[in-house]
């Protein structure tokens, strides 16, 4: 039975995690899980209702299906870790349920799209990944509510996706690292202080200054802002998505979260569906807001909608909400490792999307970082900081 173990606030940790969503939280639990770690660990988040943060406000994905390879396998222990979980991440006999809907996810493919589809799926499968490429009539017969009009084939992954209760993996997360020893603390960085190319210490609103041997950026959506404090151009910014729950009167049996050709992506919640679709990026700008757009449902959703699912002709809109991505810029890839020139920052952001359901391998992987100096378990050497300035960059397709 784990038993708690939190120290007080002090004014020096060896790690100092700036963000204490799901990636600041996973680090902080690989870290002090680790045997070979005997430090101390500050996690630094400013809003610890979670109310707003990127996790809170996703849909919880758990997918295979990803173009480059440390993707499709950082998601893979996603998925096998959440399968541990309950037992890793129990505390005082108090065990996670993350109440998982094994319904799979579905990418659908023009015959334009099809070679690039069956392209990722041999590289899915020769990670060890379940996925199948599907015709139009395998996909009539399995999904009878689906209209194919320019579909050409299908990738689905039945057994092992789906989707999770984002909070849940948070909390967990956050419960087992502080009864493991994590100081969490309610605060802001507003300063990261160097001593030539290494960083020392972080200055917080509210606390003051708090020396450092490393520190973490996982500040999600925000780390950008975050970085630039360490005089760093971290190519991350906040990107608002609007997620739509409407009702349908025709239930659909085995829907799969479903991503049509043109990029929209559809699931259940609940007794209602959500819709969710990236705007085009000439209007996707920067945005830190949570104001809620109802217009591009009617004018860009729905449409899409009602011509894949001719069910969907017939939905009400009941609500929907703003959540942001912690948007990669440059390939929508995450950034993964320390910074070349400045000792002691390390990074751990611009998931672009796909964050949640690669935090387990995220967090173990700078742990090993941290202690080790090289990644152990997967090797995410191509995700380094140095590859946005290297131009060695690796475009995801499958961003959702």
């Amino acid at each position: 039975m784990a038993t708690s173990k939190t120290p007080p606030i002090d004014r020096t940790y060896d790690v100092l995690v700036v963000g204490g969503a799901v990636m600041g939280s996973a680090v902080a639990y690989f870290l002090l899980a680790n045997p070979d770690f005997d430090g101390r660990v500050l996690v630094v988040e400013r809003d610890p209702s979670y109310a707003n943060t990127a996790t809170t406000r996703s849909w919880g994905g758990m997918r295979q299906q990803f173009s480059v390879r440390e993707n499709v396998e950082m998601s893979l222990f996603g998925l096998e870790f959440i399968k541990s979980a309950p037992t890793l991440l129990e505390v005082n006999g108090e065990v996670p349920d993350f109440q998982f809907h094994n319904n799979g996810y579905l990418f659908l493919a023009t015959a334009e799209g099809v070679p690039t589809l069956k392209s990722n799926i041999a590289l899915q499968q020769s990670l060890g990944a379940d996925v199948a490429f599907m015709t139009p009539k395998a996909l009539a017969d399995r999904f009878p509510w689906l209209a194919l009009a320019e579909v050409a084939g299908g990738a689905y992954g039945g057994r092992r996706e789906g989707w999770i209760d984002p909070y849940a993996l948070l909390q967990a997360f956050k419960k087992k690292a502080r009864a493991l020893g994590a100081h969490y603390l309610q605060d802001e960085v507003v300063a990261i202080h160097r001593e030539g190319d290494r960083v020392v210490a972080a200055e917080l609103q509210g606390h003051g200054r708090i020396d450092c041997g490393r520190l973490v950026n996982a500040a999600g959506p925000q780390a950008g802002a975050v970085a630039a404090l360490a005089g760093v151009e971290l190519p991350v910014r906040p990107r608002k998505r609007m997620s739509y729950v409407f009702s349908c009167r025709e239930t659909l049996p085995s829907l799969p979260l479903t991503i049509d050709s043109s990029g929209l992506g559809f699931r259940p919640e609940g007794p209602n569906y959500i819709a969710i679709k990236a705007p085009p990026e000439d209007e996707d700008p920067d945005s830190n807001d949570l104001d809620e757009d109802y217009g591009a449902f009617e004018t860009t959703i729905w449409p899409i909608l009602a011509t894949r699912v001719p069910a969907f002709e017939a939905i009400k809109l009941q609500s929907a909400w703003a959540g942001h991505y912690d948007y990669n810029i440059l390939d929508q890839n995450a950034v993964i490792g320390g910074h070349p020139d400045i000792a002691g920052l390390y990074f751990c952001n611009g998931f672009s999307g796909h964050g949640l359901q690669q935090s387990p391998a995220a967090g173990r992987a700078l742990s090993e970082l941290i202690l080790y100096g090289d990644f152990r378990s997967i090797d995410l050497s191509r995700l380094d900081f140095a590859r946005l300035t290297e131009g060695r960059l690796l475009k995801e397709a499958n961003v959702v």
